[in-house]
């Protein structure tokens, strides 16, 4: 028996794939070099850290770009060729669709760069570069400084550095805080606003499983979109004109097509969101009690009343689809992110790592500054509790309604008229106009007015009455509490709801016609009362958070000098690494860490519009014409998973292997990590990818877009690298491991020992055996 458990013991430790450690956090790539370098190379990074980030060279960072302010995008060929996910560039490929050219169902491609499809208001930042500008902006400020002066000191130096730095105009420039106001980082970006449509697959591909498999794994989507820079011939940024010419980006992405392995080593460059993994317990308690479950409920109501629309008709649905997706995605993350808070205990957590902090700050030489944090922190979060609601409802059931948001956009027109300026009226009525016509393009009346309906009676009921302009609560008395008759009331009197109306009104706007307006008047009174009695107190409440939290985090990394920290995500460009990795969910579950197109055939359901396949896709699938984009088992790849940190922002981030190219594009986080923006968990944290090999094959074989492919670099990659060495040099270790166990294991046997547990472990590498009678 014990030559068989050593055996079967021997044979697991030598076929288990390397398992390398998870790296959480999103690090700036200036800072590589120092804090991460050598670890990343460790684990198979073969670029160095001026290949990665460099100002006067060719680098990585040259390839990567902020699409739109909310998304990240790359450079995959050298005529300015842009991929990013189908769900980023989903409001453009929306925009240029009809009934008759629905390119939301169809797809689109362009044959040619004359075919390529301009976006109004589109565009990306590149970054130029970056500088630790900390010492200038704190200069002089300690911690006897009033709080109002050190903000205004701060805001008059961010805004200075910002615009010295931007050089007359040729960057776009900030300057943004990281580590809770205790650093401060200035960056320039080459912005381009000639972004035009290439290529994207039809939705049944794009957003194949659609809501339901919404964050979820195992995923089988080809999550993409292509666009393409243009710049003036003589290479400056310009507005759209036929005459500029295609960007020449100073680096783009080669793709491989290579075989990925567990423990393969992956890069994510992009620009993520927010995360506030330094908040206090006290804060994840209202995240999770109060705000998620209000976003929940609200959202949920909305996206109801959109979709019963968008049933009835191919028009509506087409209006709506953009914004049901948007919607349908965060109301779908607050619900995970509860529950992964709940499983993880994360409160308790970091009531545990308070309780450190606190019996450290109460040193008599920390006391002063330090023991007093988490008390103040606690007392803040408290008064924002009272007012919190009338913040979240503001944006989610007011603003949420497409015709009180459209109402909300006169308040500079309104503003205008009733100072009397005529020049300044004219100009927000010019600006409504051209607003107004993308407004209609997706509106439709019936949907907003249930919204409405159901938005301004959730308001009505939820918000404490204090907190409530009298306007509204008296309209609300007027009709008795019949939502129902006070939306008759709006939709059938207000001109924001009827485009000839608007129209009509924008060419002769006058300030009473807008105060008898009753959309007007129900946004307009709600916005005033809360800038006038919640702000204030939120504002005050939210300055001492804010001194409270700064303290707290400096007094962190005071403690844990040993340890090094990472700044939250604040959409500044970051880079993770991490591994390919599967997951086990729950006991008994294994999750493989990528799926194929047979997957995509077992789904298909042509009744449900989430997994409809189209026929061309089903054709290729059943003559297995996969060409060059086989793996080695002749499966087509469609999605794979690493465990590198990420979180929203990062959507068309490129997975980048060691080498530097391309494998992958990221396009959502898992069900089990919905915890990402507060708390990193290091078991569950996955990143899901779209396969380089399945965005060719569709572009390739799918679409027959070969002018696309010509393009591209494309590698093979299954040459040996620093990855495989890496995997090769753990299996040796695990065998050398093995050995010692087993030695150790007969010995005991020998001496007659019947329960025993013997454990090796070098570096990452552990082998242990149990022996129970």
């Amino acid at each position: 028996m014990l030559k068989r458990i050593l055996s079967l013991l021997l044979l697991v430790s030598l076929v288990a794939p390397f398992s390398a450690k998870a790296d959480e956090g999103m690090w700036l790539p200036m800072l590589i070099k120092r804090l991460n370098h050598t670890d990343m190379q460790k684990q198979g990074l073969q670029l160095t850290a001026e290949e990665i980030y460099s100002v006067n060279n060719s680098s990585l960072k040259d390839a990567i770009v902020q699409f739109g302010g909310f998304c990240t995008g790359e450079f995959i060929s050298p005529e300015g060729l842009l991929l990013t996910n189908h769900h980023c560039g989903y409001g453009q490929i929306q925009s240029h669709s009809t009934p008759q050219n629905d390119y939301l169902t169809d797809g689109f491609w362009a044959t040619s760069k004359e075919q390529e499809l301009p976006n109004e208001g589109l565009f990306v930042d590149i970054l130029h570069h970056m500088d630790d500008v900390t010492g200038k902006v704190l200069e002089g400020i300690d911690s006897n400084t009033p709080e109002e002066q050190r903000a205004q000191l701060i805001a008059q130096r961010t805004q200075a550095l910002a615009k010295e730095a931007s050089e007359n105009g040729k960057y776009v420039t900030y300057v943004r805080d990281f580590f809770n106001g205790n650093e401060f980082y200035l960056f320039a970006y080459n912005r381009y606003n000639d972004v035009r449509l290439v290529g994207a697959p039809p939705s049944s591909i794009g957003k194949f499983g659609g809501d339901t498999d919404n964050w979820m794994w195992p995923r089988h989507t080809g999550d993409f979109s292509m666009f393409r820079v243009y710049m003036a011939p003589d290479g400056s940024p310009a507005a759209y004109s036929k005459n500029n010419v295609p960007f020449k980006p100073k680096h783009h992405l080669p793709i491989n097509i290579g075989d990925k392995d567990p423990g393969d080593f992956t890069m994510v460059f992009g620009f993520p969101g927010r995360t506030k993994r330094f908040m206090t317990s006290h804060g994840l308690k209202l995240e999770v009690n109060q705000l998620n479950k209000s976003r929940i409920k609200l959202r949920e109501d909305k996206l109801n009343l959109w979709k019963e629309e968008m049933d009835k008709s191919a028009d509506t649905r087409i209006k709506y689809a953009s914004k049901y997706a948007s919607t349908s995605n965060y109301y779908k993350y607050s619900i995970g992110q509860n529950e992964g808070i709940k499983r993880m205990r994360t409160i308790e957590g970091k009531i545990v790592d308070e309780d450190k902090f606190q019996n450290w700050a109460n040193d008599p030489s920390r006391k002063a500054t330090y023991g007093n944090v988490l008390s103040d922190i606690n007392e803040a979060y408290k008064n924002i509790e009272k007012y919190n609601l009338g913040t979240v409802y503001l944006n989610e059931a007011v603003l949420g309604t497409e015709s009180l948001l459209m109402a909300y956009r006169m308040a500079p027109l309104y503003n205008a008229l009733k100072a009397g300026n005529k020049e300044a009226a004219q100009a927000a009525a010019k600006d409504l106009q051209s607003r107004a016509d993308g407004f209609f393009k997706d509106y439709y009346k019936p949907a907003d007015k249930k919204v409405f309906t159901a938005m301004m009676k959730y308001y009505y009921e939820d918000i404490a009455k204090d907190q409530q302009p009298e306007a509204f609560k008296s309209m609300v008395k007027k009709y008795n509490g019949n939502f129902e008759k006070l939306a008759d009331h709006v939709y059938n009197n207000s001109v924001v709801v009827d485009q000839q109306k608007l129209n009509n009104f924008l060419k002769n706007p006058t300030q009473k016609t807008l105060e008898n307006d009753p959309a007007f008047q129900i946004v307009n009174s709600i916005i005033e009362n809360y800038r006038n009695n919640i702000a204030p107190k939120l504002a005050e409440s939210n300055a001492k958070l804010d001194k409270a939290n700064r303290l707290y985090v400096a007094g962190l990394r005071l403690m844990n000098p040993d340890k090094t920290y990472y700044p939250d995500a604040n959409s500044t460009i970051r880079l993770s690494y991490g591994t390919v990795q599967d997951y086990s969910p729950q006991d008994g579950v294994l999750y493989n860490y990528y799926t194929t197109l047979d997957g995509v055939m077992a789904k298909e359901d042509p009744n449900n519009e989430e997994f409809v396949v189209p026929a061309k896709l089903k054709q290729l699938y059943e003559a297995k014409d996969y060409g060059r984009y086989a793996n080695s088992k002749g499966e087509l790849v469609t999605d794979f998973i690493t465990n590198n940190d990420i979180t929203g922002g990062n959507s068309g981030s490129p997975v980048i292997n060691g080498k530097g190219e391309l494998i992958g594009l990221a396009f959502d986080g898992n069900w089990e990590a919905m915890t990402g923006d507060l708390v990193y968990d290091p078991d569950y944290k996955r990143c899901i990818n779209m396969d380089s090999r399945y965005l060719l094959f569709l572009i390739d074989k799918y679409a027959g877009a070969q002018n696309l492919i010509n393009e591209m670099t494309i590698v093979d990659g299954n040459s040996p690298g620093a990855g495989d060495a890496a995997k090769a040099e753990a299996k040796t270790t695990q065998a050398e491991l093995l050995n010692a166990v087993v030695t150790e294991a007969e010995q005991n046997l020998q001496n007659g020992k019947k329960e025993f547990k013997v454990e090796k472990k070098k570096g990452d590498v552990k082998v242990k055996l149990q022996i129970k009678d």
